[in-house]
């Protein structure tokens, strides 16, 4: 099968050539043909399965032609989880409709300026690619209409849903043409997803396609099983000072247990980063250039802002809490052993957790090695749960972590605005890593989160 048997036109399929596909994966050869066909789709594919060609060359194809309709509005509206899939998306919009005669293409996130995406907005445009709670100021704005629409993607529909973006959703949705395509791709189709798929949807076609695990065999994969908080600590630190660890690249649950990781970590002299969602789109671009300097040497970041992190440098990940999904750890460990290098995948424990490494170890169909650190085994035996209850960020840390409010820490974040992105002095300054501060949040807007100090430069 290619891709010039799917009923693609001949611009298309040169920017494909072009951009070196030669042939469909398997949710491009079913999703292409029927959604250029008209039809509604509920499709099930997992992160590299090739899903966003498959929504995004049947809707160049639409919109190569003329619209009927007067107005300034998108045709195509993709709503996406995060700002750095909606990046990722209009690039690939780019990419496919490079012979395309003037494509106009506008990414609405939150961490951007607003000028900016006004400005794209004044004139008419043919892509939207947003996240939910961005295009809700716009819409509440009156900045944007949908009169024009002719397509509707919901891309990674289940994350967005476990994001709490529903009530954005159907808000979004009650406000485009019902005579709209829909295309709806989710990692599973069960459940909320499903329910919320067929109310959005006119007898869709589903498609369901198994994409296979990829697991990078040069990945070294270990299990660090923590009898309590304190323990988990101890062990983050004995990883942290490991001297074949070049950078790493630690996973917290929330927003706020990475600021409150990395603090702590600021503390005891590393040079260290926070990435989360709370964080404006220009100081996580300048984190991620630390990072990929080298200037950093730990980032510490929830999975939302982790997303499309392709540093080689990285070579160690470190699950501080485990994944809620299995399919959430595949990406985190892909982070290291880039570019043909080796890595190290090492994820902390707690006893009461079995349950979630059972998962994993089932979608990845390989067993996890359980490791001890000289020195910080386990009292509790890795194979017989412990009752003790898993202490949160929400609780008083514990040491080595430093108390929050130190004003060592707070006064090296005290820069003057005209100072931009100055470098730590003092103890703890590492080699010269700024804090990324300033929060900004993407996520749902009925959900504030927990309330939390303002750090600036």
């Amino acid at each position: 099968m290619s891709f010039a048997n799917l009923g693609l036109n001949p611009s298309l399929l040169k920017t494909i050539e072009s951009s070196g596909y030669t042939t469909p994966t398997a949710v491009q050869v079913a999703a292409i043909p029927a959604a250029l066909a008209g039809h509604d789709l509920l499709v099930s594919s997992h992160t590299g399965s090739g899903k966003t060609a498959a929504f995004l060359l049947p809707s160049l194809q639409r919109i190569s032609a003329a619209s009927s309709k007067p107005g300034k509005g998108p045709r195509v509206l993709v709503l996406t989880p995060t700002r750095e899939l909606a990046q990722q998306v209009e690039k690939a919009a780019w990419t496919y409709g490079a012979e395309m005669n003037r494509l106009r293409t506008a990414v609405l996130v939150g961490g951007s300026p607003y000028a900016l995406q006004l400005k794209k907005l004044k004139d008419p445009v043919d892509i939207v690619v947003a996240t939910p709670g961005r295009l809700m100021d716009h819409m509440e704005s009156g900045r944007i209409d949908f009169s024009r629409l002719e397509v509707l993607v919901l891309d990674e529909a289940d994350r967005m849903l476990d994001m709490g973006f529903i009530d954005d959703i159907q808000t979004i949705v009650a406000r485009t043409p019902e005579s709209r395509q829909t295309l709806l791709f989710s990692a599973t189709l069960d459940g909320t997803v499903g329910a919320l798929a067929r109310k959005l949807t006119r007898n869709p076609q589903r498609i369901e396609v198994a994409t296979p695990v990829q697991h990078e065999a040069r990945i070294d994969q270990r299990l660090l099983f923590a009898d309590n908080f304190s323990h988990k600590n101890k062990l983050l630190d004995a990883l942290l000072r490991d001297t074949e660890l070049n950078q790493a690249l630690i996973f917290t649950a929330t927003k706020r247990g990475a600021e409150e990781l990395a603090e702590s970590l600021f503390e005891q002299g590393f040079a260290v980063d926070a990435l989360h969602g709370d964080m404006q789109q220009s100081k996580r671009n300048r984190t991620l250039q630390r990072l990929r300097d080298g200037r950093t040497r730990v980032l510490v970041a929830t999975d939302v802002a982790a997303r499309g992190i392709d540093v080689a440098g990285i070579s160690h990940v470190i699950n501080f809490d485990l994944p809620r999904q299995a399919e959430d750890y595949v990406h985190r460990i892909g982070r290291t052993g880039r570019a043909g290098r080796t890595g190290s995948a090492i994820t902390l424990v707690n006893h009461s957790e079995k349950r979630l490494v059972r998962d994993i170890e089932r979608y990845t169909s390989q067993t996890i090695r359980i490791d001890v650190i000289a020195g910080l085994e386990p009292t509790a035996r890795a194979d017989k749960p412990a009752p003790s209850r898993r202490p949160s960020f929400g609780d008083k840390p514990k040491k080595p972590f430093a108390a929050r409010g130190n004003d060592r820490f707070d006064g090296a974040r005290k820069a003057s605005p005209s100072t931009g992105s100055k470098p730590r002095t003092g103890a703890g300054a590492g080699n010269g890593a700024p804090w990324s501060g300033g929060f900004r949040s993407d996520g749902p807007r009925t959900n504030a989160g927990p309330s939390r100090r303002r750090f600036s430069e």
